[in-house]
């Protein structure tokens, strides 16, 4: 009996122990945000867009200093653009511009393996899932003709499905999916308590609701994000 409670009393000291090496932090940086176009989940890079991330992130170290469990939870920009006609020539060629940018409340549960390189300094590289809710964004349509511009905007329509909800009503191409899913690769460095880091998200589920053709991989979110951050 003894034995029983000097060991639960030694396996609590440890969980305290590894909770007390739990950091907290901020992370934010930018996106460029794309839309997969073709069947093998690749990418225009001639339609890709500017965006932001911002959040806070937790580091919980599963062995100390080499590997840590880093759930986040993020508000991010996500779309692509689409060009067609000449801006610079728009009598005869006119120019048009549609822009897509979903926002997303995004949780990303990396595990992230770490090298010391230094006293304080860290190289690190991880992958896990990521989890995302849309909660905003905007459709813009820009024409150029003979040197006359005109902008229209809208708010991106979002349709009402839930992850175990097959019979939507409210499905339809104009509109897309609530939920996004997919894995994230990131590579970086840590210096004290700062860190920098460049991360690719590939998106698994189509954006479009009402779109769940397996047979390609179209119509799939893709981001490659660079990012500064400070753990506490």
């Amino acid at each position: 009996m003894t034995k029983k409670l000097i060991l639960s009393f030694a396996a609590l000291a440890i969980s305290f122990g590894a909770m007390s090496q739990v950091r907290v932090g901020v992370k934010g940086g930018w996106n460029l945000s794309s839309i997969s176009v073709d069947n093998d989940g690749s990418v225009d890079k001639d339609q890709s867009l500017s965006g932001y991330h911002v959040g806070l992130i937790a580091d919980f170290p599963l062995v100390p200093k080499v590997l840590s469990f880093q759930p986040g939870v993020f508000y991010t920009t996500k779309g692509a653009k689409l060009e067609a006609g000449d801006k610079d020539n728009s009598t005869t060629n006119p120019y048009r511009k549609f822009t897509t940018r979903p926002q997303y409340i995004e949780v990303p549960l990396n595990f992230i393996g770490k090298i010391p390189v230094g006293a304080n300094t860290r190289l690190f590289a991880g992958i896990g899932p990521y989890f995302a809710f849309g909660v905003a964004g905007k459709n813009k349509v820009t024409t150029t003709i003979a040197g006359v511009t005109t902008s229209t905007e809208s708010n991106i329509k979002w349709d009402d499905d839930t992850p175990f909800n097959d019979g939507d009503p409210d499905q339809g191409l104009n509109k897309y999916k609530r939920f996004d899913w997919g894995g994230n690769l990131q590579a970086g460095a840590e210096f004290n308590n700062f860190l920098v880091s460049a991360q690719y998200g590939l998106g698994f589920g189509k954006i479009n609701s009402g779109g769940d053709d397996s047979r390609n991989d179209k119509n799939k979110n893709r981001v490659f994000s660079v990012s500064v951050g400070y753990l506490f």
